[in-house]
């Protein structure tokens, strides 16, 4: 599998999962909800969703959005990994899942390299569902493999953690470490689904935990507690 990503860890991250959208598989924990039951709009446009991202007021002190750096086509290969190979094709530029209606928000935190990504995507809950659960499931069905990027090798190990409690139709999480020239780094990645709009979290762990409910309860058009 050959993409062409920024070559940062959640770059990375993110870019492997920009793939089409279909499935036979599911590793997402599912159950019905009456959004799920009484149906959605097909989609919320992207201003729609930009709207509904969590900004610095909403995330508290110490929060600064993270200047959005050029993208840089660097090809990317995937080794060890024949589940990920096999989804084939070339992934946006980026580092976005291929939907059409997307935003997407990234804030750095205490000034450290402690980062927290947010993405927001709407589409039929089908095409949201198989797109994202695809992706997963390969990425977690392999506990080890190699991304080489841009020439630099980047070691990559996943573990499938348990769904968290939050809300939704569906949910996924799993933790990954990327270790390149010495350095090692660690990032959770937890998505959820509720009828046409998916949420992704991405980033330090403790971030994504502190901020998962407060994203969903924004995402969704509740009332959002500012820290």
């Amino acid at each position: 599998m050959r993409v062409r990503v920024a070559t940062t860890a959640l770059g990375i991250t993110a870019a492997l999962l920009a793939v089409p959208a279909c499935s036979t598989g599911t590793t997402g924990s599912k159950h019905q909800t009456p959004s799920s039951r009484t149906g959605k709009p097909v989609a919320l446009s992207s201003a729609a969703l930009e709207s509904r991202l969590l900004d610095p007021r909403d995330l508290g002190s110490g929060y600064l959005p993270k200047p959005e750096r050029p993208a840089q086509h660097d090809d990317v290969t995937v080794i060890g990994c024949p589940a990920l190979s096999e989804l084939g094709g070339d992934a946006a530029t980026g580092g976005t899942l291929a939907f059409p209606h997307k935003a997407k928000a990234d804030f750095t935190y205490g000034g450290s390299s402690s980062e927290i990504s947010e993405e927001l995507y709407s589409d039929s809950a089908k095409k949201l569902s198989d797109g994202i659960d695809r992706i997963f499931d390969a990425m977690t069905g392999c506990p080890t493999y190699q991304v080489v990027a841009g020439g630099t090798p980047v070691d990559v190990t996943s573990q499938k953690l348990p769904a968290p409690h939050a809300g939704g139709d569906e949910q996924w999480s799993q933790l990954l470490t990327f270790i390149a020239g010495g350095r090692s780094t660690v990032v959770k990645q937890t998505a959820i689904r509720d009828g046409n709009l998916l949420l992704v979290v991405s980033g330090s762990p403790v971030l994504v935990d502190r901020h998962l409910d407060k994203a969903l309860d924004k995402a969704l058009d509740k009332a959002t507690a500012t820290s």
